[in-house]
């Protein structure tokens, strides 16, 4: 039997994630990604709908191979070193790609600000965290919705998605994937300035996530049922009304959620998820990080099957 090298390398990715979390922004790979957007946004041409529309894809195809070219090359460098240094190199590569002690340490604040009565502050750490909508006015029970649904969201392009195109395409195709995701959380917005600029990305984006957020749906599901919640009801919910957010994609995991708390999450004039009338408190969000937990952990148990098959053939 042929030792299982991508397995191991997803095991201490995990393992990382869990003991360390993420590393400063100075020397977070996501952020270098980030500065590189920017900087392609800010040499944007001002010209008309389409030759913006040509320059956001150009920039999302050729920033994607000018940060995936790097991890292709040292990982075949850490390669000729030995079978522990590559590990450990793909381990560290990986890791960078996701997130889920980070997304629930984010709510969890969120959660803690609520429970010492600081809504203030509990707004300000949902908008710099979690979700990218004016939360200055926001109540407590919209504070908590939007901890929930970001939470609901980010299992799917935060873990899942990125860790199956691990088992797709390797580490490469982890941080092409990441790069793609974080061309659209930049650049994917329908104001005048980004509509045509990120279009290509916004798209690409609901392309790659498609398979992985209805896996992440289902896994919700049986997820709900093993966390002590309404695995039924998430189901139903899910069902019923995935297709209520203007994204093809967020709406499974996010109705999913809501159907298993039993909650309505809402977004003010933009979707309503009617999962059950359970009042939204601080302890909604904990309860949510206890189902997407149980739904990474179904995910990562599949995922190490397949890895293990293939480490087998």
């Amino acid at each position: 039997m042929r030792f299982p090298v991508q397995l191991t390398v997803l095991g201490l990715a995990l393992a990382l994630d869990l003991l360390l979390g993420d590393p400063p922004n100075l020397f977070h790979p996501v952020a270098w990604m980030g500065k590189v957007i920017g900087w392609g946004e800010r040499a944007a041409p001002a010209a008309g709908p389409w030759p913006r529309f040509a320059y956001g894809a150009a920039l999302a195809l050729a920033g994607a191979t000018v940060c995936t070219l790097p991890v292709v090359l040292l990982l075949i460098g850490a390669r000729q070193l030995g079978l522990f240094v590559y590990v450990v190199v793909a381990a560290l590569l990986l890791k960078s790609t996701f997130t889920f002690s980070g997304l629930v340490r984010a709510a969890r604040s969120v959660q803690q600000a609520l429970l010492a009565g600081d809504l203030a502050g509990a707004r300000r750490l949902a908008a710099y965290h979690l979700v990218s909508r004016d939360t200055s006015a926001l109540s407590e029970e919209l504070v908590a919705a939007a901890a929930v649904e970001s939470v609901a969201e980010n299992v799917t392009d935060g873990v899942i998605a990125p860790l199956l195109f691990f088992l797709l395409a390797g580490v490469p195709g982890a941080w092409a994937y990441r790069f793609f995701n974080t061309c659209d959380s930049m650049l994917g917005y329908r104001d005048p300035e980004h509509e045509y600029l990120g279009k290509f990305a916004a798209r690409l984006d609901d392309v790659l996530n498609w398979l992985p957020a209805r896996l992440t749906g289902l896994l919700m599901v049986l997820a709900a049922w093993l966390a002590g919640e309404d695995g039924a009801g998430a189901w139903r919910t899910m069902w019923a009304q995935h297709a209520r957010t203007a994204s093809p994609n967020a709406g499974w995991t996010m109705s999913g959620m809501a159907g298993a708390l039993n909650v309505t999450l809402e977004k003010v004039d933009q979707y309503r998820l009617e999962g059950g009338t359970e009042r939204l408190s601080a302890a909604v969000i904990q309860r949510a990080a206890r189902v997407a937990g149980a739904t990474v952990a179904l995910f990562v148990l599949l995922l190490a099957a397949a890895l293990g098959a293939v480490a087998n053939v």
